[in-house]
């Protein structure tokens, strides 16, 4: 008979370290193509299926055993999903300020801050508080949504319009 995820999260947490093996490799596919149909790429899959386990191992003690072990693990799953996007994020705003760089190799860095500074200041406020709260406070979304009271969808959405709009003025300049 085959056990529950209960009672394999239980054994593991009992001292068997093949329970924890038996849930991985149960868990293993599904983790995958849940993060593949997000990220489309399978080294990053891969990646965030290997954190995704990660955080499963650290946080076993925490598990609720009242709740759903796989409701439990998606939900790990997607907040590395999450976690991941972020990374990414961060790193298209940096290749904003890269472009920058590339498009006079003459500015010294000090001038590229400034116009970086001058042309977040032409935005509109809406589009200057979000890229305050993500960049300079360090908030994700949610955090800046509850913050503004605006819905997470608008908070997305600004920061996207934000982006495109310093990344077009930088490049008429």
């Amino acid at each position: 008979m085959e056990k529950t995820d209960k009672q394999l999260v239980a054994e593991y947490l009992g001292g068997d370290e093949k329970s924890l093996e038996i849930l991985i490799k149960k868990y293993l596919g599904q983790i995958y193509g849940f993060a593949y149909k997000r990220v489309r790429n399978s080294q990053d899959a891969e990646d965030i299926t290997q954190e995704t386990f990660v955080k499963v191992w650290r946080s076993l003690k925490k598990f609720d055993a009242e709740k759903s072990f796989r409701a439990w693990i998606f939900s790990i799953a997607k907040n590395t999903c999450i976690d991941f996007f972020r990374k990414k994020k961060a790193l298209l705003y940096l290749e904003t300020i890269k472009e920058i760089g590339e498009k006079d190799k003459n500015l010294e860095r000090i001038d590229i801050i400034q116009l970086l500074s001058s042309t977040t200041q032409k935005l509109i406020p809406q589009y200057q508080s979000i890229l305050s709260f993500y960049h300079n406070d360090n908030l994700n979304f949610r955090e800046i949504s509850e913050k503004t009271g605006e819905s997470i969808n608008t908070v997305k959405s600004r920061y996207r319009r934000a982006i495109l709009t310093l990344r077009k003025s930088i490049s008429e300049n």
